[in-house]
């Protein structure tokens, strides 16, 4: 069947395309590869896009574009969506540098884009801006994070990596901790998108240049428990949470636990359900604000 490798893009609604465009180009880093009536597309380096942006009435995270591996086979991928009784569509040529692409709804109406592993479009890294190394994972709010949970596991593929208690969903289709959380708070909305920088120098430079340009930091820097990575969130012009990541687990599939890092609280450290409490959202640092959690 083949299953989900990578996630390769997140396709946003926005009423200001062109604030927003300027805001990826310019504070994030990213570069323009394609733009089209009411659409642009933008990549961090590899793939000719990681977040495409669209026209819309609100701002909101509509479309999520994830890879098969080159060799695997979209239509026993696309039998296989279907036995859960999923309506699914094929499009040709839908997107630049995707030929062949499977598209149908998960549980909440977010289009799901999977395709299998384009050849590099070796984008240059863009000379101004934060520079991430790539869009990590993106995170929603959810009625029931349980639903949400089995769906991508079930039919996507994924695999669970940790919970906090029995509402807070880390998922992961690679050996990155996780690429999707879903968090049950009896909404259905976006509230965050990732991007992965290299290392801590890379996210103190990062809060300097946010600084400087006007964007003050919602949360951190500090070092989640869950996924132990360093993190900072801020809030892009249209309003949705970006969080700026680094030093993410990443997991050893044969041998079942996270490669070792001197920060883990227990060796090996394995998947496992956190508690809620300060821990498992922040080694150190500020606790989230109140809102945080909130949709």
């Amino acid at each position: 069947m083949g299953a989900i490798s990578k996630i390769s893009h997140a396709s946003y609604e926005t009423p200001d395309l062109d604030a927003l465009s300027e805001y990826y180009t310019d504070i994030i880093g990213l570069t323009v590869t394609d733009r089209e009536q009411d659409t642009v597309y933008l990549s961090s380096s590899i793939d000719h896009h990681c977040v495409v942006l669209r026209k819309g009435g609100e701002a909101a995270c509509t479309r999520l574009g994830f890879q098969i591996g080159k060799d695997d086979d979209l239509d026993a991928f696309e039998k296989h969506v279907k036995g859960f009784g999923i309506e699914t569509e094929r499009k040709r040529d839908p997107e630049p540098s995707i030929s062949d692409m499977l598209v149908f709804k998960d549980f909440k109406g977010t289009q799901m884009e999977v395709f299998k592993t384009p050849e590099p479009a070796n984008v240059p890294f863009s000379e101004k801006g934060i520079i991430p190394h790539k869009l990590g994972h993106v995170a929603f709010h959810v009625k029931d994070v349980k639903e949400a949970a089995k769906f991508y596991c079930d039919v996507m593929g994924f695999k669970d990596s940790d919970w906090m208690g029995d509402f807070f969903a880390f998922l992961r289709c690679g050996p990155d901790h996780h690429t999707i959380n879903f968090i049950g708070t009896g909404v259905e909305k976006h509230h965050h998108s990732a991007f992965e920088l290299h290392d801590w120098a890379h996210i103190e430079s990062s809060c300097d240049f946010l600084s400087r340009k006007g964007y003050p930091l919602i949360w951190g820097p500090g070092r989640h428990g869950i996924g132990h990575n360093l993190f900072t969130y801020h809030a892009a012009p249209n309003g949705l949470t970006i969080e700026l990541f680094a030093e993410l687990d990443q997991v050893n599939e044969d041998l079942g636990y996270f490669e070792p890092r001197p920060w883990h609280r227990e060796n090996p450290q394995k998947p496992k359900v956190w508690p809620k409490g300060p821990e498992s959202a922040n080694l150190w640092g500020i606790a989230p604000p109140d809102d945080f959690m909130a949709p």
